[in-house]
């Protein structure tokens, strides 16, 4: 069998309709969304184009399997999941090239992203049956107080197109150990692995009605529906700022617990007692992960004075060596952006930076024929009017700046409207522990280029959101906390 006839036998054995209510359905109106190769720019298949009714249908199957599911024994739950993470490891050659076909990024990538994804279902699996209460008297010891937690509901759960499956399972699984219902809208530029993704639970063992997927290529035809519907508990959303703003509106209607994954603008900060191999190492590794199209993704290059020749020098030398071609490609580093906007936004960024003074060391221009594909980029003396620096890049471009002191360093990194992930190179402890108390973002990785761990609270502050996902705290935003108050006044003998 040869690769395409084998890509396209992969492709065909995934189901295209919606999963709604436990059955497979085609859209109210027959209607069809194309899914594009970003590599080749020409269509995958076609998928379901789901409509306002079929949105309202998936968010009734949700309501009418709540009650059922919150009783479901929190072993079967975690069970469940714990069927799914394993299903997912066995295939993850399959699930990894579906989604380097619908996404773009290398083989590699996508396999990492899959066992990166499969892990939310084991860590949920394992915390499904530790969801716990409280028991304490009361300080004027006539009362007892207990909390419980309880399952929020209902839930719709909207996923962007860069990490397709790992954007899925950091919302269902803790939404599956917690006892909640939901409605995915995957993004239209990658629904397949979703669709996968459906399939594995389904055979797994979950019950009906407790995931709906609903595809379609106007998101707003499908969403707002269901946040004006009372029978909706949450939105959890990943995606840009702008339209998490738009949501958060629709959502104060029905005042929804509400959590949001938004935009980054992730600094790098690397000081002049940092080993420069490392941090190269690190840069490499914050930037290239997923193309550069991550929301923790490091998008600015604030370097010590004293080694930011060097650094950007042997940054741009490793940039040089990757290799650009389509995933499937056997080496493939760096894949194609997801589309022609995308690819559009990365060269007008650049462009703009050239025109102000930067020095493109390497790359800087897309490439000749089909596919969105970029150069892998390095600037250096960036100035600071340049958009890139206040603009999310989401590309293989690392623009590298430099600063004179520390105090300079921390009020680069903060001069965003961001809040999401910083990145810091030191080998001083003392300056390590200064810095990260005074960098304003969620999360910060130490001398390491990743922080994403399904065991670990991800999420940003200020405009990257609120919110968790992962780690014991993901969990909590799928519960909520009822309190009893125990009368038993004092007297009452033991």
């Amino acid at each position: 069998m040869s690769t395409q006839t084998s890509e396209q036998a992969l492709i065909e054995g995934v189901n295209k309709r919606l999963f709604i209510g436990g059955e497979w359905r085609d859209a109210k109106e027959g209607g069809t969304l194309s899914v594009e190769d970003p590599a080749t720019g020409e269509s995958l298949c076609e998928v379901a184009d789901g409509q306002p009714e079929d949105a309202l249908a998936a968010l009734e199957a949700a309501d009418k399997a709540q009650a059922d599911w919150a009783r479901t024994a929190p072993r079967q739950r975690g069970e469940i999941l714990r069927s799914a993470f394993e299903m997912i490891t066995e295939r993850i050659d399959d699930l990894a090239l579906l989604m380097t076909l619908e996404m773009g990024k290398p083989v590699a990538d996508s396999k990492a992203e899959i066992t990166y994804a499969s892990e939310f279902f084991r860590w949920y699996s394992e915390q499904a049956v530790r969801i716990g209460g409280t028991y304490s008297i009361s300080p004027d010891g006539n009362q007892r107080i207990m909390t419980m937690k309880q399952p929020v509901g209902p839930c719709l759960m909207i996923t962007p197109w860069n990490f397709p499956m790992a954007m899925g399972t950091r919302k269902i699984g803790p939404a599956i150990a917690a006892g909640c219902t939901m409605v995915m809208k995957p993004a239209k530029a990658t629904p397949l692995s979703m669709l996968a993704l459906a399939e594995i639970l389904e055979e797994a063992g979950l019950p009906p009605g407790v995931l709906n997927v609903v595809t379609a290529a106007s998101s707003s035809d499908i969403v707002s529906p269901i946040i004006s519907d009372s029978r909706l508990r949450k939105l959890t959303f990943t995606g840009s700022t702008p339209i998490g703003r738009r949501l958060m509106e629709q959502a104060s209607e029905n005042l929804l617990r509400v959590s949001m994954e938004l935009g980054g603008n992730a600094p790098f900060l690397v000081f002049e007692d940092a080993d420069v191999d490392d941090a190269v190492a690190g840069a490499m590794v914050a930037k290239m992960r997923n193309i550069g199209e991550a929301c923790t993704a490091a998008n600015r290059f604030h370097v010590a004075d004293s080694v930011a020749d060097e650094f950007a020098e042997k940054l741009a030398e490793r940039m040089s060596q990757m290799k650009v071609a389509r995933g499937t490609e056997e080496g493939a580093e760096v894949g194609p952006l997801i589309d022609e906007d995308q690819l559009g936004k990365v060269e007008e960024l650049v462009n703009d930076a050239l025109d102000k003074g930067a020095k493109a060391l390497v790359g800087a221009q897309k490439l000749d024929g089909q596919g969105y594909f970029y150069e892998p980029t390095v600037l250096d003396d960036v100035p600071k009017e340049a958009d890139l620096r206040y603009e999310e890049i989401f590309g293989p471009v690392a623009p590298v700046f430099s600063f004179d002191s520390e105090e300079e360093a921390v009020a680069a990194a903060n001069d965003t409207e961001y809040g999401l992930v910083a990145y810091v190179y030191t080998s001083n402890f003392n300056r390590a522990v200064r810095v990260i108390e005074g960098l304003q973002t969620g999360m910060v990785g130490l001398n390491q280029g990743m922080v994403s761990n399904a065991a670990a609270p991800f999420g940003g502050i200020k405009q990257s959101g609120f919110g968790r996902e992962g780690g014991y705290e993901g969990l909590e935003e799928y519960l909520e906390t009822k309190y009893v108050a125990v009368n038993l006044p004092a007297e009452v003998p033991f």
